[in-house]
């Protein structure tokens, strides 16, 4: 904005007030003598010394507008001077990016030409200007930490997706991400940079140097001799990869860290920055001194107890100072320079910000004689300025620099007007104010002060399997006790300061959250609460978009900020009407998920889309909420959906293509050191935009079905008589009672929706420091070993082992500081307790929407999965540090989400297949770890019987592996041989990850499996579909696990080097894995209802039974023959083939056999006997195997393979051939047998006892059974299987088959095997006795 606009604008309020002065003498309440004296001690003449002072013309306010221009004009450089200056440049006096011709690749560019972020591989940029002489700089401000070239090149530089600066001879770059300088070849130089960093790039082109600061700490010179002479002249440049980020510093901004002797690319305003001194200069007297009319002198006060209290003699001076004050403050480098200065300097003395009420008055000051637009610009600058100052000042141990920039964005938003205009038109638009409540962590610690603030540095040695510190208090040593308190108070230190930061950024938020201030218009808070939507929209909407994404370190912080200030309000809310509810108990209602008044834009809901859930809940909707649905809208959503279809598709095309219809008005995040929103998006592809500067295409083009959230009211939002505001609505189920503010509800609503767009993943991320300080404890402590153990004779050994040492231990402490970082400022106690805070919030809004029946469908899917993934924080991120058992009402908290999991995982109202099966694998975790079983077994017995029904429900048409898999860990602990954590054969080998669900000691839930026992005992039918399931699923995931083990060994036996797919080696451990768990469920279900198998007066018990042995024997005949495919695939210990393994397989088989062979009793042991040695795969030797006695098998006991019928769907044509052995196999000899004997560990010796029992057992019988089978004519034998004998005939039709395959057969299809005829009856068939 130029001065001389400025000018024009302020004559009208000027000439109002120089009006009043035209009466003649009559100066208000001053005479003409003191007013010429204030005004010559305000604007004193630099040319008039004191001595002087008689002599002087009377100044009155006619003659100051002339002689305020004579002081100003003084000192200003001519137009010679100014031309000198500029020797050593070429180009535009303004330096930005070249966005029409110098770069390549893809990048979005910001709205002020100084911020970038790469869009492609590799993009780079250069300046408009160049230097071929003199000494000059320019600095960068780093905004991501990744890979990034940043320097200076030549013109003749040609660049591409693959080379950047520093790749080509002609330019010279430094890469903190890798450490390194680049000119074509590159070597180590200079430290890490970390976001917020800024690195200043400084050329001598005198003496042929280039040099890098970090953070104005040189790093020493990087290259010397560079080429200059005739032609030769550098351009600041950059190379990025795809989505880093930074800011450009060439001079528009005073530089942050200056060096001397070296110029800043583009010059500094000096005149106007001399004047904006001087003006400076005159308001300080103002403010400083005051009329004491009486005795007509003037008077030197303390300037911080100034007032504006309507003085003309003050005001019209003023008015003169701000008629060329004014449009200087519109220039951001003044803003920097001269006004943030001052006011940062007014609250240097310390004190709390309400001990500083100047900077209110200067703001009224500036209101009251600004033009609007400038002050608005003045104040836009103001935050600009800070907001970079806040994020890219370094940190140091007492956060004094962040402590400093927050207290003037205080003090400035606790002007009522100007926290207004900043709510309404900056802080979100514009700027990226959520930065103010980010505490970034320090990489480099010694810089940070780390090592003062925390001197003696610890951490835990000793680890147990969970990955907690396994030893006792009372084992340490009284040498690593002092090292643990001396850390922990280092870190209590740390805290302190922390805490004086987050305290200030929850006071801003305080101010944001105000409601009260309704003297100038709306509310802040309702203000706050569009923008606040608004911000969480672009979240939602943007996950794949780099520049619109606020980063997810942000979010954590801003997360917890908003709680704090949130609940705060709301407490004060509840003292003020005492029947609301208090925040511990906060909810949000489920009105707001239905009744449209708060916008949840395209996010799912539990039922499916919402214009679908409007067409088919309507009638409930007016039932329940008696809100009626407009047909129209009805209609208008439909069709709404055709049209965002085809624009989602328009959003698809290529980027170029959406780049030509003018650029992508997004806000830029990452590149938020400039902090400019709308975006240029560069493209070498896209010829059209290598235009000059065009005007930003409007940015509303994505139809978004909203209601209008930037136009709602307050009483929109919170109602008034006989309006519900937000809670219109209100079903039945919901009390009848205030629960809080409805602002507060909604913003609460908002910081759920936060949590789920990108905190928890964040608050996963940052476990990784944990993670790496343990794995360093662990190398340390084994090289301490190493140490001790090493023999004396070998010195060079023990070097080596020392110098190892030496590293570990430096990275330990280095380490353990950032870790103390950290826990302060994500994983501390108070964290905890809000992240707990929102896990209730969570439940209690899942269990209200519960309770309105079909309405349930409106919830959105987030809310469920906060309350998982909130609780898996919680045991997960914030230990060991701090124990979830420590949280108030945590066993209560864990029941209320136990009967949650329980009830909604198999939910008709919940129809998205992701939010299921997250269900499903929350509640698959859940059972695993000892607590948190408890926690379901304590949820009322309804509830526990109607899992049971769901997890028993047919394993047909839905993800069964899940549910199997519950069940199975419900059994785990009291299974045969089941007891162990991890196979025998894999306790060698480390765990990728100790603490996952399926490492977790066994915990079987004895209550639940009574349920389970229950139920399928009284539901014949259940249980006859349930089982069947299972067996058709086993025989589908054994035969899929050996065809495939073919397939693998196969290619092991080809000659040339081939490998086996990795991800088909993954798909057979888990076809192997899902069988062995399959196996256990039929175990479980065998010892707990043996009657379903064995009471044949149950309609398909004997089915059952002759399926489940059929299955048995297919399994140990695969796994226990001589020399076969299982053992030497097993053999080849394949990586991703750990778990496949002898013992899993046979143990569960072998549980399955002792249970129906030895514990039933005498009734059942015959029938299962008889069953199991009538089918024609029962081989004695695969008995005799798992004790390690297994000889070939008897003639009498094993059948031709050539009668072995398919399973239920075919295995294909080897169901159990023999395999020829691969030549160069082992001998029998040489290789030991499985036993079971060798697993004295897993297998007690009672259960030895019964296997010999039921071997000895089977071998009688079998002999028996041999002696007595008289044999069967082929005629007579059944034509499907040919293993049994005739038994059945079918009705209409009369063909015939054994009972065994028409029952099958007729569990699945109702048609005969021969003739299609639909069957009616079978009847029992015996040969007669003639034929």
């Amino acid at each position: 904005m130029s001065s001389k606009g400025g000018g024009t604008a302020l004559t009208r309020r000027n000439y109002r007030l120089a009006s009043d002065t035209d009466k003649p003498k009559a100066t208000g309440i001053v005479n003409e003598k003191l007013l010429s004296d204030y005004l010559h001690h305000v604007f004193p003449s630099t040319k008039q010394g004191p001595a002087l002072a008689s002599l002087r013309k009377p100044l009155g306010f006619q003659e100051l507008g002339a002689h305020l221009e004579r002081l100003l004009s003084e000192g200003e450089p001519t137009e010679d001077t100014r031309d000198q200056l500029i020797e050593g440049r070429l180009g535009p006096q303004t330096v930005v990016l070249d966005h029409t011709s110098g770069f390549e690749g893809l990048l979005f560019v910001d709205d002020d030409l100084l911020g970038v972020i790469g869009h492609s591989n590799f993009s780079s940029i250069r300046a408009t200007t160049c230097v071929y002489k003199g000494k000059w700089a320019y600095e960068v401000l780093i905004s991501s930490q990744g890979l990034m070239q940043i320097g200076w090149c030549t013109l003749n530089c040609r660049f591409n997706q693959e080379e950047g600066v520093g790749d080509t001879p002609d330019s010279y770059a430094y890469d903190g991400n890798r450490v390194r300088k680049w000119n074509v070849t590159t070597t180590n130089y200079g430290k890490s940079w970390a976001a917020g960093d800024i690195v200043s790039c400084l050329i001598d082109l005198d003496e042929g140097t280039i040099t890098f600061c970090l953070n104005g700490q040189s790093l020493g010179t990087a290259f010397t001799n560079i080429k200059m002479g005739p032609g030769i002249a550098y351009f600041p440049a950059i190379s990025l990869s795809f989505k880093e980020s930074v800011a450009f510093n060439f001079g528009s901004r005073p530089l942050r860290y200056p060096v001397e002797g070296y110029l800043p690319l583009q010059n500094p305003p000096t005149a106007d920055l001399l004047k904006a001194q001087k003006l400076l200069g005159y308001i300080k007297t103002v403010l400083s001194t005051s009329i004491d009319t009486q005795e007509e002198r003037l008077v030197e006060k303390d300037c911080a107890s100034w007032r504006l209290h309507g003085e003309p003699t003050v005001l019209i001076t003023l008015a003169h100072i701000f008629n060329h004050f004014a449009p200087l403050m519109c220039k951001v480098y003044l803003v920097e320079d001269v006004l943030m200065s001052f006011l940062l300097g007014i609250l240097e003395g310390g004190g709390s910000v309400d001990e500083h009420p100047l900077i209110q008055q200067l703001l009224d000051l500036f209101w009251l004689l600004m033009e609007d637009y400038e002050v608005n610009e003045c104040l836009k600058q103001l935050m600009m300025s800070l907001l970079r100052a806040y994020r890219f000042s370094p940190i140091i141990p007492d956060l004094g620099f962040q402590i400093h920039y927050l207290r003037l964005t205080t003090a400035i938003l606790r002007h009522e007007k100007s926290r207004k205009y900043l709510l309404s038109n900056v802080l979100f638009d514009v700027l990226r104010s959520v930065v103010f409540f980010y505490i970034k962590t320090p990489l480099r610690v010694k810089e940070a002060g780390l090592e003062e603030l925390i001197p003696t540095t610890w951490w835990p040695t000793r680890f147990d399997k969970e990955g907690k510190d396994e030893r006792d208090p009372k084992d340490e040593t009284a040498d690593e006790r002092l090292r643990r308190r001396a850390y922990e108070r280092g870190c209590q230190r740390l805290k302190k300061r922390i805490e004086v930061v987050e305290e200030l950024q929850v006071q801003i938020l305080r101010l944001l959250l105000n409601n009260k201030d309704k003297g100038t218009g709306e509310a802040s808070r309702y203000i706050f609460l569009n923008k606040f939507r608004k911000f969480l929209q672009e979240n939602a909407s943007n996950r794949g978009h780099p520049t619109a994404l606020c980063p997810p370190e942000y979010m954590v912080c801003f997360l917890h900020r908003l709680i704090t200030a949130v609940r705060t309000y709301w407490d004060d809310g509840k003292r003020k009407s005492p029947g609301s509810v208090n925040s511990e108990e906060a909810y949000v209602p489920p009105q707001l998920f239905y009744n449209g008044k708060v916008d949840y834009f395209d996010l799912q809901r539990l039922g499916g889309l919402l214009s679908h859930l409007k067409k088919t809940l309507k009638d409930d909707l007016a039932s329940k909420a008696n809100i009626i649905i407009d047909p129209a809208e009805i209609q208008a959503t439909s069709m709404d959906d055709l049209d965002e279809d085809e624009e989602s598709g328009a959003a698809q095309r290529p980027f170029g293509a959406a780049a030509m219809g003018g650029a992508l008005a997004r806000p830029s995040w990452l590149s938020s050191p400039t902090l400019g929103r709308a975006n240029r998006f560069l493209s070498t592809a896209a010829v059209s935009l290598m235009t000059p500067r065009r005007p930003l295409a409007p940015p509303e083009k994505v139809k978004v079905r909203t209601l209008a959230v930037e136009q709602r009211t307050e009483e929109d939002i919170e109602g008034s008589h006989g309006n519900d505001g937000l809670l219109l609505g209100r079903p039945l189920e919901e009390p009848d009672q205030p629960i809080a503010e409805k602002s507060l509800l909604e913003i609460v609503d908002g910081i759920v929706m936060m949590y789920n767009l990108s905190v928890h993943q964040q608050l996963g991320k940052m476990v990784v420091v944990s993670d790496d300080v343990h794995e360093y404890a662990v190398a340390l402590k084994d090289t301490e070993e190493k140490i001790a153990r090493c023999p004396a004779r070998r010195p060079d050994i023990l070097e080596e082992l020392q110098k190892s040492q030496k590293v570990f231990a430096e990275k330990l402490n280095h380490l353990s500081r950032r870790l103390a970082w950290i826990n302060a400022t994500i994983y501390s106690k108070e964290k905890m307790l809000d992240v707990y805070w929102l896990l209730r919030v969570c439940i209690r809004t899942i269990e209200h929407a519960d309770n309105t029946g079909s309405l349930f469908a409106f919830a959105p899917e987030f809310y469920l999965n906060v309350a998982m993934n909130a609780y898996s924080a919680l045991k997960n991120y914030f230990s060991p540090a701090n124990s979830m058992e420590e949280l108030p009402g945590y066993e209560e908290t864990l029941t209320q989400l136990a009967a949650i999991l329980a009830k909604h995982f198999a939910d008709p109202r919940i129809v998205g297949t992701d939010i299921k099966d997250s269900l499903m694998q929350a509640l698959a975790s859940y059972v695993c770890y000892p607590q948190s079983l408890r926690a379901v077994e304590r949820i009322p017995e309804e509830q526990r019987v109607a899992m049971m029904r769901n997890l028993l429900a047919p394993y047909e048409q839905r993800p069964w592996a899940q549910t199997n898999w519950i069940l199975v860990r419900l059994w785990r602990g009291c299974g045969f041989g089941y007891r162990y954590t991890r196979l025998p054969h894999l306790l060698k080998t480390k765990p990728e990850d100790a603490n996952l669900p399926s490492l977790q000691k066994p915990c079987p839930s004895l209550l639940l499996q009574r349920h389970m026992a229950e139920l399928l005992s009284m539901d014949k039918d259940m249980a006859a579909s349930f089982l069947n399931s299972v067996l058709n699923q086993l025989n589908w995931a054994f035969s899929e696990f050996i065809g495939m083990i073919q397939e693998i060994q196969q290619a092991a036996e080809r000659p040339e080097r081939n490998f086996v797919d990795t991800r088909q080696l993954k798909v057979c451990a888990t076809c192997f894995d899902l069988s062995v768990s399959l196996l256990r469920v039929l175990e479980m279900t065998v010892t707990l209802v043996p009657e379903i198998f064995l009471d044949w007066s149950r309609p398909s018990a004997e089915l059952l039974l002759r399926r489940l042995a059929q299955l048995l024997n297919q399994v140990l005949n695969r796994v226990t023959a001589e020399r076969n495919l299982f053992d030497r695939v097993v053999n080849l210990r394949l990586p991703g083939l750990e778990s496949v393994d002898h013992y899993p397989i046979l143990v569960a088989v072998t549980g399955i056999l002792v249970r129906i062979l030895v514990d039933g009793e005498r009734q059942g042991i015959s029938r299962a006997a008889s069953v199991l040695l009538s089918d024609p795969c029962f081989q004695l030797h695969s008995i005799q195997h798992l004790l390690g006695e297994g000889g070939e098998a008897s003639g009498s006991t094993s059948v031709a393979t050539s009668t072995i019928p398919p399973v239920v769907g075919p295995l294909g044509p080897t169901v159990a051939a023999s395999i020829p052995s691969a030549p160069g196999t082992m001998a029998p000899a040489d290789r030991k047998h499985f036993s079971l004997h060798a697993y004295t560990d897993y297998i007690s010796e009672e259960e030895e006892r019964k296997v010999e029992r039921m071997l000895a057992f089977l071998t009688e019988e079998s002999k028996q059974a041999a002696a007595s089978t008289a044999p069967t004519s082929e005629e007579d034998l059944c034509p499907i299987c040919y293993a049994h004998s005739i038994s059945a005939i079918f009705k209409p039709c009369s063909h015939k088959s054994c009972k065994a395959c028409i029952n099958q057969h007729l569990m699945n299809n109702k048609d005969c095997f021969f003739c299609k005829a639909t069957i009616t009856g079978v009847e029992d068939y015996s040969k007669p006795a003639g034929s």
